[in-house]
């Protein structure tokens, strides 16, 4: 229990998948530095969701936890319902989260991802449009813009969008809704895209957890095709300072991108990690590549920097030993996510499809 813990807070926020990977940092995030805010959290606990990544802060004054799907309609208008939490002051703003984002699940099951990421947006759309709250930061994906060759320069916030996934699509689409609504409404609204990101509570599918316990465990590191696809990464923490810089300074209608300035092929980084946990270079197995595979991206950010003030602090190298360390103590929080036992902490505490802890 943190120290402010019993303290009410003076105002509250809406977080939609806070329960996800960087949802869960975020609001760790805001409760480490503005012990005065609340959050109300909004998850479906689908596979990714994990309500262990937060247990902690479970009868926090501060906290308020939903499950529920922001593809249903009564759940989002609820959430601003001035008597909807006891001794909580009502959220004035939504920091939106909440998506289905793993491109190869896209790529195998398309449909949900534009039930999730596009109605569930145009739904907190309509409750910002009828005077519900106040303010929406929409978090997209650096996916959005295609990708680029290897001497292009990065991206900035006025290049084409040119998705290659299903889940980049449906990204891009929820992004033009933002600011459709920005123009044809008049709604306070703004988008944010970001890198990729990595840090703890990552969902162990995800490339940097992934070849970290698989190299600690000796099995085989699969890299698609060559592993010459560069990334840019940002450490999670960077990532949630720009989203609460682009909540409190941004302005209405703008995108802005976050980038870590830390571009690295994949084979690279896979080799990277190989190093951190010690383990055989010979695990490295290149294995066939993924469908529309993007071959770069890079993140100009400049525009946040000039106008929120904002840029990474981390050092890539001390923040990917440091996330690597953490997935190497943390057993206790990843083993039951490999079992599957972690879903049925869920049917424990939130059984069901929707319900509440508040």
């Amino acid at each position: 229990m943190t120290e402010t813990a019993n303290h009410r807070p003076s105002r509250s926020i809406v977080v939609t998948g806070g329960s996800g990977f960087i949802g869960t940092n975020f609001i760790r995030w805001v409760f480490d530095q503005h012990s005065e805010v609340g959050i109300v959290n909004l998850d479906a606990l689908t596979y990714a969701g994990n309500p262990a990544n937060l247990r902690e802060f479970e009868g926090d004054a501060r906290y308020r936890f939903v499950k529920g799907d922001l593809r249903d309609v009564e759940t989002v208008e609820a959430l601003f319902e001035p008597r909807r939490f006891s001794d909580f002051p009502p959220p004035n703003a939504v920091v939106h989260f909440a998506a289905e984002s793993h491109v190869d699940r896209s790529i195998t099951g398309p449909v949900r991802f534009s039930e999730t990421n596009v109605i569930g947006t145009q739904n907190l759309l309509e409750s910002l449009r009828k005077g519900r709250f106040e303010r929406l930061v929409h978090v997209s994906t650096d996916e959005v813009y295609g990708d680029l060759d290897f001497e292009a320069p990065p991206f900035t916030e006025n290049h084409p969008l040119q998705p290659s996934s299903p889940y980049s699509a449906s990204k891009a689409a929820s992004d033009l809704l933002v600011l459709a609504y920005v123009r044809t409404y008049g709604v306070d609204a703004l988008v944010t895209r970001c890198s990729n990101n990595f840090g703890p509570y990552q969902f162990p599918e995800k490339l940097i957890p992934l070849m970290t316990l698989h190299a600690s465990q000796g099995k085989k590191l699969p890299v698609y095709g060559e592993g010459k696809n560069v990334r840019d990464w940002i450490y999670v923490e960077d990532h949630c300072a720009g989203i609460w810089s682009a909540l409190e300074r941004g302005q209405a209608g703008r995108v802005y991108n976050f980038g870590g300035g830390a571009e690295w092929s994949n084979l690279d980084l896979v080799r990277k990690i190989v190093e951190l946990t010690k383990a055989d270079p010979a695990l490295i197995e290149f294995v066939r590549d993924r469908p529309g595979h993007d071959l770069r991206y890079a993140m100009d950010f400049r525009r946040a920097t000039e106008e929120l003030g904002w840029e990474p602090l981390a050092s890539f190298d001390e923040a990917l030993e440091k996330t690597v360390r953490w997935y190497l103590k943390r057993f206790d929080w990843w083993q039951p996510i490999l079992d599957g036992e972690y879903r049925n902490w869920i049917e424990t505490w939130y059984g069901g499809e929707s319900g509440t802890n508040s």
